[in-house]
């Protein structure tokens, strides 16, 4: 369970590894979370609920990247933890709970807003683990 940031000169480009696809999908949140906000200085005293849907993975993937974002970012909730479930019935569906305070920028070290997840370059395979790569557009 393990995330990477590569080079890239004005965006961020994110490798996410995990063990099966709920694991990989928190990291994801996780690897999201900690390039926009210190997420060890939140602490837990709300939470707001998150849904992703997607048509396959990487549509999924995509959402659940929009989704997260939109939280941080639009809601202004610093998140400090996701729980998830991830299910198919006919699509990928995603439900979170996503525990943490409002955010508050000098206590939580914002660093850079993210405008929006790309497909562009976006990766999935699936062997004896997860793997992840895809692209925010700072």
């Amino acid at each position: 369970m393990s995330y990477n940031f590569l080079d890239h000169a004005t965006d961020a480009i994110i490798e996410v590894r995990g063990k099966d696809l709920k694991e990989a999908f928190s990291v994801t949140a996780d690897a999201v979370i900690n390039i926009t906000l210190d997420q060890d200085k939140v602490d837990e005293k709300g939470q707001k609920e998150i849904i992703a849907k997607g048509k396959d993975l990487r549509y999924l993937l995509f959402s659940w990247l929009e989704e997260i974002t939109f939280v941080l970012i639009t809601e202004g909730f610093a998140i400090r933890r996701v729980e998830l479930d991830i299910s198919k019935n006919g699509e990928y569906i995603i439900r979170a709970n996503a525990f943490g305070e409002p955010l508050d920028f000098s206590k939580h070290n914002f660093k850079v807003e993210i405008k929006a997840p790309t497909f562009y370059d976006m990766e999935i395979k699936e062997n004896n683990e997860v793997y992840m790569r895809f692209l925010l557009d700072l």
